[in-house]
């Protein structure tokens, strides 16, 4: 008997594992039409950085507030992040200028006085009193 090409079983008796998750690519892009891996799914919950020295009072809910000096917010309100081994719930979250700031806001940031946290969220810059920075409302969540 001829054959013209590879045998194939018939169908029902194939033992394969299943195909890896594929996404088509674009053909109206001017792309091939075989198929690419897609990535990975993104954690339901990211992490925020905390200093170590901080974690244990965030996640004991001794430190409610942060003040970040980003160029876009990284949280959003009702979402939850990772800290350490524990989660935050942000409750509210408004871009205000450093000068905002109340002594009640860095006593719940966890800091003694006002330079120590604009020491602290300086990482990413120079903070004057007219700094725009995030002021970060959250509380600790059980993570289950």
């Amino acid at each position: 008997m001829e054959t013209t090409g590879p045998s194939r079983p018939s169908p029902g008796s194939e033992t394969r594992a299943p195909a890896p998750q594929l996404a088509a690519v674009r053909p109206e892009l001017g792309a091939s039409r075989r198929p690419v891996a897609c990535a990975q799914p993104r954690a339901s919950v990211l992490p925020v950085e905390f200093g170590r020295e901080l974690r244990d009072d965030v996640l004991a809910g001794d430190i409610t507030l942060s003040i970040r000096l980003w160029k876009r917010p990284r949280v959003k309100e009702g979402g939850r992040y990772r800290v350490g081994p524990g989660e935050i719930e942000v409750d509210a979250i408004e871009l205000v200028p450093f000068s905002a700031i109340t002594d009640e806001d860095i006593r719940r940031a966890g800091e003694p006085d006002r330079e120590t946290l604009r020491r602290r969220a300086a990482h990413a810059g120079p903070i004057d009193e007219d700094t725009l920075v995030y002021r970060i409302d959250f509380h600790a969540v059980d993570p289950r």
